[in-house]
């Protein structure tokens, strides 16, 4: 690839990080730790990720455990859980948290492939628009004579090309993420 393409690709590829980022926090059923990835707890004055301040196992396939270093941490902990929109409740025995995971209902799977795709969605739209910025990055160049009309060409079907696999690659994960969702 032309080295003037490169930071586009680079978006497109963060973009594509992103929208796997996003996927692993809808959860499908089953106990994901990555769930609690964006939750902060205040340790000390400090909002802190939980994943620092306790240890997150996954016993059972619908069960998230939480057991932090300190017993003392265990409501702060609890109120971060409840405050999130997990839509969760902790159980908490004094040494250790649980997060137990409803079978989720076939319309609440159906909502959540809505949502899989509305963000797959945006996600393309963001890779188009990629995309555009390159485009119009290299007309300015061929209206100030920097490149030829051949090269102009060759470099929009290039980012064209990139721009084609990105969406494939978006929409193979989606596809991936609404199976899991849809699978009982």
């Amino acid at each position: 690839m032309d080295a003037r393409l490169e930071q586009y690709e680079s978006k497109m590829t963060k973009t594509l990080d992103n929208l796997r980022e996003e996927f692993s926090t809808i959860r499908a059923g089953r106990a994901n730790p990555h769930l609690l990835d964006k939750l902060r707890v205040d340790y000390y004055g400090t909002p802190s990720a939980l994943q620092s301040v306790a240890n997150i196992s996954v016993p059972e396939p619908r069960v998230i455990q939480i057991q932090p270093w300190e017993s003392k941490l265990i409501k702060d902990i609890e109120k971060a859980i409840i405050a999130s929109d997990l839509g969760l409740t902790p159980n908490n025995d004094g040494k250790v948290i649980r997060l137990v995971f409803p079978e989720l209902t076939e319309e609440r799977r159906k909502d959540l492939v809505k949502d899989v795709k509305k963000k797959s969605e945006n996600a393309k739209v963001a890779i188009r628009n990629i995309r555009r910025d390159a485009n119009d990055t290299i007309k300015k160049l061929n209206k100030n004579s920097e490149i030829s009309e051949d090269e102009v060409k060759v470099l929009e079907d290039s980012i064209q090309k990139t721009t084609d696999k990105f969406i494939v690659d978006v929409e193979k994960i989606t596809e991936d993420k609404s199976k899991e969702i849809l699978t009982v």
